[in-house]
């Protein structure tokens, strides 16, 4: 029976947590999401979630919204009644028929942090200089209104020395009284962040620096150049280090001794020290000496350049060489590589594994960042000549949200180039639906209706609603005699109506942006006009809120679309590309000439069957293949991949057709042979655009792979042994001419059961590989997997003690795509055999140290964070932010190498590390125990999330992945009492920290002789928002307290 207190108090923090409201679904999906279950109506004793919601009066409240949908508020007491008014608003248009304005949000398409490809610049930090009395987190004033700045007030001397009028409220953290103060320290530039310190970047970056600065700087305007350069404070060690630096700069003291009045230089034979000699240079060729490579030619840096600007979110060097000859068809210049500062005019360099400076990143230099910043200020300019020209009806223009995925109503689509659709959300509908009052309001009084007597083409006039008592913003498109034409620049759809309706706009509500705009969909660029893609939208996507990708922001942004409504995640663009796939070019039900591609570890497998689908895409790719092989240009290059993607890749040395399913970042990602059914992980730089002259050939022709299994098998897709896995690969791989018989189809699953013969003798069933595979003792799990959980153990020395096989729970199960978009585990093209069952397990070397400890900031300091995990104040995972694209580049190497390796049986011993697949990617892990049904529990170290994953998906952690220290650090919130935290206040901690950018001030550090064993105690910071700092602490106290009074 369900605890009828107990979801109380969980729909109570839910709904506290949410201010504004929950739509009915969401709120049972908030709670699954927390509980792992849905809401227990029914064991509650109510046939309905809506019978049992109306029964807890106490705890929430429901409320019809303006949309019609269902909306549920927290029951907190009438301070609070004036948020609870906020409800979705619902405009009908009369030939459209939609929903105009709802207040509603999707759910966030779950995917990896992509956005952390290249090095991140800080938070912001708590409190500006000068800026006082602002309030925290919560209603009614609580949290942090110190005038001071933390950056100022580091014990260590950053910033400026603190007023001696300062003073601390109690409720904010106090400095450690053993630590210096700001009055024995002197001012200098720290680094607020604890990423390892890399001396050969900060060179290379200085090396960059100097070049432009020949006549020399001062050494005290250094770090503010360095930060605007490369986005990044300059390490403190740094300039310490300076002066060891010879073959980088020269220091002089011109004045006196002070660091201020130190002038730096560059080297005086910098341009030696930095150039290899060119291997053609020998003693015995002094008398024509070959040109020093010390400047780049100028085709050969325009030729990089533009490799480097179709991956803007950086390229590794040593792929430089095989790219540069694959796009232009000639060798790229060895010294290139081996002196990568010749390419400091062009792009940044990064070394994201320290210890290997021939693993470096290129960064192209930020082009766009500038044209961000022209827009940036076109954008204030239109603003101001809109205060300067109102009378002109100049409106403010409307700016793309900052979230990674907004949510958008789609009104319509004439075209993909130019989709009309609305944000929603804070500052957009949310700020619409306050201006619409105001005008309701305003036009309400009738010494302000003034009616718009002579209305002209493009003018903005207020619009009173015939079915509702509303006032709309419009412009008027077409003048008529007794009628006009006018567009709702806020929906986004146009009527013609009565001139009498037409009112003056009054300036005051030209301040607000027009809130319908465009956008255009990825992928669908050269189809924008089908009329089978428009229908195929039409039904899928107008009149919905929908989850917005946003690829690139520009005037009329490219984005790919996704329905979240339901379990599954549709990818809209995918499936409007998939409606131009011709029909008539499917596979038929065929017998003979089969052509098996690929077999799954559960079992499926995937073949191609003799249709004319498949006779014309092989001719196609041919062209395509010759087309390649002629065109010297960097055009083919993906430089924009996303989820749903069509292009080409090779498999075997031939190109194919693939689809992108997932990225890892920005630079790895998964890929699905569409016409092969087989899965891989590759870089970027290894798919090319499909070429414009096949382009609608092969959108055209359906994929090719048909998803089989073997009929009538006592053992179920998915509980195949290893063994018998093999045993398909090994005879129907190897077959270039199977046959097949098909018994059923599952419509639902589009899984074919077939009778599989390596002959064409299909007629006799005894002969087809399924009555051999049953006949067999194949089903037996093969032993080849040693577990331990008692620590390390030695390796038998001989199989009369064979070690134990769990089951095979690394079952593929999905091993053809998912055509809705949503992300699923990539699957290895092809699995080596298991070994014999005599061949020991093998044993992780123990020689193999593990990666240096995160080196964090002194107490007192701030450091940027980002929560990966918070279960309360007591216990959460932070990982240090700036140097978050570091992991990600080691996941994105992981992914790489340990889905090309060999699976081998393997010793898995406790408090072991090692690499484990989870869900889609390979993390770093430490083994916390080993289950007798074969199933692992591991602790993820970059992330500190706790996993089950079978003992097939564990790999040894080579020493490359062992360069970058353990990310995740176990912590504790400072300023509050240990206690034993309530569901509701974990709840609240959680909304307010998890999966969030951070400033924590640290308190206190607890060293122990393993990394993963050290906790740390720290103040959280929200700094998010520009007007004020939520101290964390300040609201978990207040809830605290707010919980006992009420007990």
């Amino acid at each position: 029976m369900a605890d009828y207190e107990l979801v109380k108090k969980m729909l109570r923090a839910i709904l506290q947590s949410s201010k504004s409201g929950l739509p009915l679904s969401r709120l049972q999906a908030e709670y699954k999401e927390l509980t792992g279950e849905a809401i227990p109506h029914k064991q509650l004793g109510h046939a309905t979630l809506d019978t049992l919601l109306h029964s807890m009066s106490s705890v929430v409240r429901l409320d019809r919204g303006r949309s019609g949908e269902v909306m549920c508020y927290a029951t907190v007491g009438n301070e609070m009644a004036h948020i609870t008014k906020l409800a979705a608003r619902h405009h009908t248009a009369k030939k459209t028929g939609r929903p105009q304005v709802v207040n509603c949000q999707m759910r966030v398409k779950p995917s990896m942090i992509s956005f952390l490809a290249k090095p991140r610049t800080s938070l912001r930090q708590p409190e500006h200089r000068g800026r006082q009395g602002r309030g925290g987190g919560r209603p009614g004033g609580h949290g942090d209104s110190r005038p001071g700045s933390m950056r100022e007030q580091q014990p260590d001397g950053k910033g400026s020395k603190p007023h001696s009028t300062q003073h601390t409220p109690p409720n904010t953290p106090t400095r450690r009284p053993n630590l210096p103060s700001d009055s024995t320290t002197p001012p200098k530039p720290r680094t607020p962040h604890s990423s390892p310190y890399s001396p050969k970047l900060v060179q290379s970056r200085l090396k960059e620096v100097l070049s432009k600065h020949s006549n020399g700087l001062w050494v005290s305007k250094l770090p503010q150049l360095y930060r605007e350069l490369y986005k990044q404070d300059l390490p403190s060690e740094a300039l310490k280090d300076l002066e060891e630096w010879t073959h980088i700069c020269t220091i002089e003291k011109p004045c006196s001794s002070k660091p201020q009045e130190l002038l730096l230089y560059p080297a005086k034979d910098i341009s030696q020290t930095t150039t290899p000699p060119s291997p053609a240079m020998t003693p015995t060729a002094n008398k024509h000496p070959p040109a020093s490579p010390t400047v780049l030619s100028a085709d050969l840096k325009q030729k990089l350049g533009e490799l480097l600007l179709k991956y803007s979110s950086g390229l590794w060097a040593h792929a430089l060489p095989k790219l540069y000859q694959d796009t232009y068809k000639t060798k790229l210049p060895e010294y290139v590589l081996d002196n990568l500062p010749l390419l400091s005019d062009i792009c940044t360099i990064d070394y994201p594994m320290p210890d290997n400076p021939k693993r470096a990143i290129l960064y192209v230099k930020a082009v766009e960042d500038e044209n961000c910043n022209q827009e940036d200020l076109a954008d204030l300019r239109a603003r101001e000549e809109a205060g300067r020209r109102i009378s002109y009806q100049t409106v403010p223009p409307l700016l793309i949200p900052r979230e990674e995925y907004p949510s958008v109503l789609v009104v319509e689509a004439s075209n993909t180039n130019s989709v009309v659709l609305r944000y929603i959300g804070e500052g957009y509908s949310k700020a619409q639906e306050k201006l619409e009052d105001e005008m309701k309001e305003f036009y309400g009084q009738d010494n302000t209706k003034k009616s718009l007597v002579s209305p002209s083409s493009g003018q903005l006039t207020a619009v009173h609603a015939e079915e509702e008592e509303e006032i709309l913003r419009a412009q008027v498109c077409e003048v008529m005699s007794e009628k006009v034409k006018v567009y709702y620049v806020d929906h986004g759809f146009s009527e013609v109506i009565s001139k009498s309706k037409l009112l003056e706009l009054h300036e005051k509500f030209f301040r607000l942006p027009f809130q319908a705009t465009k956008c255009k969909l990825a992928g669908l660029e050269p189809f924008s006009q089908e009329p089978v893609v428009l229908k195929k939208f039409d039904s899928m996507a107008s009149g919905k809120i929908l989850l917005a990708e946003i690829l690139e922001r520009n005037d009329i942004p490219l984005m790919v679309l996704y329905d979240t409504s339901q379990d599954d995640d549709v990818n809209i663009n995918a499936a409007c590309l998939k409606a131009l796939q011709d029909k008539s070019l499917e596979s038929p039900i065929a017998y003979m000439n089969v052509n098996v591609t690929s077999v799954s570890s559960d079992g499926t497998f995937c073949c191609q069957l003799p249709s004319r689908g498949l006779t014309k895409l092989n001719e196609v790719l041919e062209k395509a293949e010759t087309y390649f092989h002629s065109q010297v240009t960097s055009e083919s290059l993906v430089s924009r991949p996303f989820c749903g993607k069509s292009c080409l890749a090779r498999f075997k040395g031939k190109w194919s057709r693939v689809e992108i399913t997932n990225l890892h970042g920005s630079r790895v990602l998964d890929i699905l042979f569409v016409d092969l059914g087989v899965q891989a992980s590759v870089e970027v730089i290894e798919l090319r655009e499909i070429p414009p002259p096949f382009l609608r050939d092969l959108t055209a022709i359906p994929p090719q792979a048909v998803k089989c299994c073997l009929a009538d098998l006592s053992v179920s897709v998915g509980s195949w042994t290893p063994d018998a896995v093999q045993w398909l690969r090994d005879r129907a791989l190897q077959c270039s001419d199977c046959s097949l018989k098909i018994a059923k189809v599952e419509e639902s699953k589009r899984l074919a059961h077939v009778y599989l013969f390596t002959s064409k003798n299909f007629h006799d069933l005894s002969r087809s590989l399924n009555h051999q595979l049953a006949e067999s003792d194949l089903w037996k799990h093969q032993k080849d997997v040693f577990l331990s959980s008692q620590g390390p153990l030695k390796t038998p020395s001989s199989p009369k003690t064979p070690p134990t096989t769990p089951p095979n729970t690394n079952s593929t199960g999905n091993s053809s795509p998912s055509t809705n978009g949503r992300s699923k585990a990539p699957q290895t093209s092809k699995k080596v055999p298991p070994q014999s069952r005599t061949t020991p397990p093998i044993t992780p070397p123990r020689n193999l140290a593990l990666p240096p400890v995160l080196e964090l900031p002194p107490a007192g300091h701030n450091i940027d964070i980002y929560v990966s995990v918070a279960c309360h104040p007591g216990h959460f995972v932070l990982q240090p932010w700036q140097d978050m694209y570091k992991l990600v580049v080691l996941m994105g190497e992981m992914i790489l190498y340990y889905n090309k390796t060999e699976e081998k049986p393997l010793t898995v011993e406790k408090n072991q590390v090692y690499a484990a697949k989870v869900e889609n990617n390979w993390h770093r892990v430490l083994v916390k125990g080993v289950l007798t049904n074969g199933l692992v529990s591991v602790y993820e170290l970059d992330y500190g999330k706790h996993e089950l994953v079978s003992c097939t998906l564990l790999r040894p952690l080579i020493q490359e992945f062992r360069q970058l220290p353990f990310q995740g650090i176990t912590a504790q919130l400072a300023g509050v009492k240990p206690r034993q935290w309530s569901e509701e206040a974990s709840i609240v901690f959680r909304n307010h920290v998890e999966k969030k950018p951070l400033v924590a001030q640290l308190d206190s550090v607890q060293d122990a002789a393993q990394p993963w064993d050290r906790k740390v105690t720290v103040f959280l910071v929200d700094t998010s928002q520009e007007d004020r700092d939520v101290w964390v602490h300040d609201i978990m106290a207040e809830f605290a307290d707010e919980l006992t009074k009420a007990a």
